[in-house]
């Protein structure tokens, strides 16, 4: 067998965002405040800045993380001018929307990890996350099929750093070239080839057609049988 390990990213490749829990977020915010919420980025970079409370990184335990998200939806109701039972909401949005029901699985997700897992791949999930990386793979029942979870908190680097490649690739015992990697975000699946992966970029649009580029984790088995 040429590949001995295949890594994935989490976001976007094995997993994607339940919009309907952000449209749950935004309109219950919006009730207590009484005017419309959005969370855009430089909003909740912002924000990410007031509840790290000068600390980085933000989190390095999946406890760091917990205390860090009650303080983020604190200073969130804060800024929306939410004052009446103001801890209490705070712990509300916490418990329904850190790591609970968040996220959910491509259809074809399953199916793929099987194949690999059945035939001897060892199996990694390398995201620009928290430490709480494992536990959601865990809730979502996939987190079996893997034996390294490579999250940059917990690294101390994100993608497309060497660094953070070179952490999964140390926690499998594997090589780069003995390895596949696949992601949603080109300049990831780059910084993977340019480390020696065979790497694929996963556009489920079909936009991209190049020899890389995939719109199907089914088509990583294709390659691996052809």
């Amino acid at each position: 067998m040429k590949y001995k390990a295949i890594f994935f990213d989490r976001d976007g490749t094995l997993t994607y965002f339940d919009k309907e829990k952000e449209l749950w977020r935004d309109q219950i915010i919006s009730q207590w405040s009484g005017k419309p919420f959005e969370l855009p980025y430089d909003k909740m970079m912002s924000l990410f800045n007031l509840a790290s409370e000068g600390k980085k990184p933000w989190y390095k335990t999946v406890d760091d993380e917990k205390e860090f998200f009650k303080r983020f939806y604190r200073h969130l109701l804060i800024g929306e001018n939410v004052k009446e039972n103001l801890d209490g909401r705070a712990n509300f949005l916490f418990n329904e929307l850190w790591c609970n029901g968040d996220r959910a699985l491509f259809p074809e997700t399953v199916e793929v990890l099987e194949y690999f897992y059945k035939n001897g791949y060892k199996m990694g999930v390398i995201s620009d996350t928290s430490p709480s990386l494992e536990y959601t793979l865990q809730q979502l029942g996939i987190a079996k099929y893997f034996t390294s979870f490579t999250a940059s908190s917990l690294v101390g680097a994100g993608k497309p750093s060497p660094i953070i490649f070179n952490a999964a690739l140390n926690a499998q015992g594997v090589l780069a070239q003995e390895s596949l990697y696949v992601d949603d975000y080109k300049p990831e699946a780059d910084g993977a080839r340019e480390q020696g992966f065979t790497s694929f970029l996963i556009n489920r649009s079909g936009n991209n057609t190049d020899k890389w580029s995939i719109q199907s984790l089914k088509q990583l088995i294709d390659f691996v049988e052809g």
